[in-house]
């Protein structure tokens, strides 16, 4: 800021009040300014402007993996809801691993983010006691946790998977197996999993036809080696649900080169909706959530409870049930 202002030849308290919205100062000065802050391509130091204020400028948000498209549309609804705010969003990674998930909660925040989003609503209890701590708007995002740390925007993931058991039942389905992670730490896909275990127990079904293979996220290869063995193990299997669409698609190709007839041998069923399940032939009957509506839904949320707290005020704890709805598609 020094160099700035012997360029300027003004004040470094000029400079300050030149790079603040709504100071006072002479247009001539200020653009005097301005144009060596260009030169000298210098960044304004807002550290202890946020300290006195408590206002950062930012957000933080967490999310799996920015490889999966529903996960990538939620951060981009985010970012539309609170890009004319102001705020900037600071985007983290957990990899589907609640350690790492808590580990970038401690490290965001120390950089006093006004407000953070988080996917899911099972972390570990150091996560919960510092975001319970933080003292800044939390939500909890793509579920319905039962103890929720503040605001929630998400839906039941055990409730979809049981509405498309059921939906696949009244085609006429009635063997019916289901393809997911070997661990939990997809705590969706394990939902998923009790939703789907749940319906074949209310239906009748035959159980226990769960294969368990590769560690989430899913890929494609490790559905088509699942669709395998799942077969394998009951020959009489007439439709295979899969955690996600990308893990169904693996299936399908895997169908497909073992002469399996899809529908016609056995259905193939995702979740998520993603393009390569639209794209697929047959095209693969699954779940739809709108994942980039969950993103500006929570944007929207946040921006009210940062300004209530800005006032010294604050939202009551909310929880957004966001739909979901089943696509029959020629897989099924």
């Amino acid at each position: 800021m020094a160099d700035v202002a012997e360029k300027a030849g003004v004040s470094a308290m000029t400079v300050s009040r030149a790079l603040k919205k709504g100071a006072s100062i002479s247009e001539e000065a200020r653009r005097r300014i301005l144009a060596a802050v260009d030169e000298l391509g210098y960044v304004l130091d807002q550290t202890a402007g946020t300290l006195s204020s408590k206002r950062s400028g930012f957000v933080a948000a967490l999310i799996p993996s920015i490889n999966n498209s529903n996960f990538s549309d939620t951060a981009r609804g985010l970012t539309e809801a609170i890009e004319a705010s102001g705020l900037q969003l600071l985007l983290g990674y957990t990899d589907y691993v609640v350690e790492k998930e808590e580990r970038l909660i401690a490290s965001m925040l120390q950089r006093r983010p006004e407000g953070i989003v988080v996917t899911g609503g099972r972390h570990t209890e150091r996560a919960r006691r510092l975001l319970a701590a933080a003292a800044i708007p939390v939500i909890e995002t793509w579920d319905l946790p039962a103890e929720p740390i503040d605001h929630v925007v998400g839906f039941s993931n055990a409730a979809a998977m049981r509405a498309l058991v059921h939906h696949l039942h009244g085609r006429g389905y009635r063997r019916i197996g289901f393809i997911g992670g070997t661990s939990n730490r997809d705590t969706r896909g394990e939902d998923r999993r009790q939703g789907y275990v749940q319906a074949v127990e209310e239906l009748g079904l035959p159980h226990g036809r769960t294969i368990s293979f590769g560690q989430p996220p899913i890929s494609m290869e490790q559905g088509a080696e699942a669709i395998v063995r799942l077969v394998s193990q009951w020959p009489d299997i007439d439709a295979a649900i899969c955690v996600s669409d990308l893990s169904a698609f693996g299936a399908l190709m895997e169908c497909h080169r073992r002469g399996w007839a899809v529908p016609g041998r056995i259905a193939i069923a995702g979740f998520g909706d993603f393009e390569v399940g639209r794209c697929a032939f047959p095209r693969i009957t699954t779940v739809a959530v709108d994942a980039e509506a969950i993103g500006r839904s929570a944007g929207d949320l946040l921006l009210r409870a940062i300004e209530a707290a800005r006032r010294g005020a604050a939202v009551p704890p909310e929880r957004q049930v966001m739909p979901f709805r089943l696509i029959q598609r020629e897989s099924s």
